[in-house]
């Protein structure tokens, strides 16, 4: 897919580092100089620098018909300005924003915007009814950048299949926040049995997360998150 990612610092450069990973085309937007050498010099992508806030700044980064813009700006209504440009201006399909107000992850909906994510509001929503935002979505940190919210499905030869949860070496700071199976979501006890083609939706520390992954997965490179 072609992805234009619009601002933000280690949200930034957590997404950009697993879209790479995954052979999407990336595209950078950063006002920052510094961060933006950064990234040019980390991924190898093209990075604009600017405001992506602005028109002309979009137009510098050749973003038309891509499949999604991922808004990333501190400030809600830049974001939102971002994601109806993207949409309007550039005909791209997806927009995806985060917002620091978790109010205004419905009125964004409401407005056009594919996905509008806030932590507070997504951690409410998977333990309530195991709703995630996309799959671009499925592994973004939270507000604060300590801990991410990772969607995991499960294969047959994963260890962490036909495991009860209890006996699974998780490393501190994780959380199974719900597994979702078949179209019937549960908050799983230590008794609780994972089976393949289950759906884990963990919370966990970001410095935690590459370890945790290794356990469920045995080191598998091509998980589906």
């Amino acid at each position: 897919m072609k992805i234009v990612v619009a601002g933000g610092r280690a949200k930034a450069d957590f997404l950009i580092q697993s879209l790479v990973d995954k052979k999407n085309q990336v595209v950078a937007i950063n006002d920052g100089e510094m961060y933006c050498k950064y990234l040019a010099g980390k991924y190898d992508i093209p990075v604009v620098e600017g405001n992506p806030c602005k028109k002309d700044v979009l137009d510098d980064a050749d973003i038309t018909n891509f499949d999604v813009c991922v808004a990333l700006r501190p400030d809600d209504a830049e974001n939102l300005a971002i994601c109806q440009m993207a949409s309007k201006i550039y005909q791209i399909k997806k927009t995806i924003c985060t917002v620091a107000n978790p109010r205004n992850v419905e009125l964004f909906k409401e407005l056009g915007v594919t996905n509008a994510i806030s932590g507070t509001y997504m951690v409410a929503s998977v333990i309530e009814k195991a709703s995630m935002v996309d799959e671009l979505a499925k592994t973004l940190d939270l507000e604060d950048g300590s801990a991410v919210i990772t969607e995991l499905a499960v294969k047959k030869e994963y260890p962490i299949c036909d495991e009860m949860v209890m006996d699974v070496n998780f490393p501190d700071n994780v959380i199974i926040g719900c597994i979702v199976r078949g179209k019937e979501m549960t908050v799983p006890n230590g008794s609780f049995v994972v089976r393949e083609k289950d759906k884990l939706v963990l919370i966990s520390s970001l410095q935690t997360q590459k370890e945790m992954l290794k356990v469920i997965t045995g080191g598998d490179s091509h998980a589906s998150l």
